[in-house]
């Protein structure tokens, strides 16, 4: 790589309020220097846009720190090694790390991992990668989840939702329920996805959706939207049900306080379990997850819905598509490049 050659970035530059707009965002170029001992640099082919890093974008204390204004962003990436100063990554590897959100990132070895590169670089920033994770370890080590009991999943249409839905099947779940924000994807839930179940939100009240789709309760709410899902989930849970608690993108986008579900009563006389994660706290279950995902992948028992958006450029445009609901699966932004 040519000394003097530049990349470009993407920068936050005001805080949104409400829903992100694109002038929160800016496309800056920058120079890429020199490598310095034990540095690598990676030309990012694939860049992933999620739900949490609209948290981060607001000035709040939470369990990672808020982005910085006039800095650029970050998130998980996928890439080819390009130019190394360092012994443990080769030109021509491939590595995720966190430095998206750019053409190329540069850093210290350690920020990179290798992969072997033989599933679709893509799938390193979904169903391989945090969003397939945080599906299984809800389900497996959260919920707790036992063959035959009664899955629901909020938000099943996205990256992690569509992932959860198929893996309670496959852990042997006994019925599995999704809602998703339009008739299409109710289908796509339904017919290809392979959801017994499956409800349009936009169609009426949450509470009466669910007890139709599912009539006998749930046993396992995975929540990704909170508000009217939590509300309805909590109304249509079995004594001792579980609800792994992911995210509530339903007030992500939120000017002022969020009510919260209006019968947390049942709560005690049904002896429910409300549990947060954060999928950092549940690396130990890596390996396993991924010779298990890795089989069904490929055997095809598991589908891998992706959505794609061209160019470092559109990057903000992906993510405010994806906190709208415009993808299917995992949302991801696909950079230039030759690998």
């Amino acid at each position: 790589m040519a000394t003097g050659e530049a990349g470009r970035e993407i920068r936050l530059v005001s805080r949104p309020v409400g829903e992100p707009v694109p002038g929160n965002f800016e496309l800056v170029e920058v120079p890429l220097g020199e490598l310095g001992d034990g540095q690598v640099r990676v030309a990012n082919r694939f860049m992933s846009v999620d739900p949490y890093m609209r948290g981060r974008m607001n000035d709040v204390k939470s369990y990672v720190p808020p982005f910085e204004l006039g800095a650029t962003l970050t998130g998980s990436a996928v890439g080819e090694v390009v130019a190394s100063r360092s012994e443990q990554l080769r030109v021509g590897d491939v590595a995720v790390h966190g430095l998206g959100w750019r053409d190329y990132a540069t850093g210290p070895a350690a920020a990179f991992t290798v992969v072997d590169g033989t599933a679709p670089l893509s799938h390193y920033l979904g169903i391989l990668g945090m969003p397939g994770l945080t599906a299984y370890a809800g389900l497996v080590d959260v919920a707790r989840l036992a063959p035959s009991e009664t899955v629901f999943v909020s938000g099943a249409a996205g990256a992690v939702g569509s992932a959860a839905g198929q893996m309670a099947r496959l852990l042997g779940a006994g019925r599995v329920v999704g809602s998703a924000g339009s008739e299409t994807k109710v289908r796509y839930l339904t017919e290809e996805l392979g959801f017994d179940a499956a409800f349009d939100y936009r169609s009426g009240k949450v509470t009466r959706l669910l007890a139709d789709a599912a009539p006998d309760g749930v046993d396992v709410y995975f929540d990704n939207v909170g508000g009217e899902h939590l509300e309805a989930a909590i109304s249509v849970m079995r004594d001792f049900g579980r609800v792994a608690a992911c995210g509530a993108v339903s007030n992500y986008n939120a000017t002022g306080p969020v009510p919260g579900p209006r019968n947390l009563g049942l709560v005690v006389g049904k002896r429910l379990t409300i549990r947060g994660f954060i999928v950092g706290d549940h690396a130990q279950l890596r390996p396993g997850f991924l010779d298990k995902v890795g089989g069904w992948i490929r055997d095809g028992s598991l589908v891998v819905p992706e959505t794609f958006v061209d160019g470092l450029e559109r990057a903000p445009d992906a993510f405010i598509g994806m906190l709208r609901g415009e993808n299917t699966g995992k949302m991801v932004v696909r950079l230039g490049g030759t690998a």
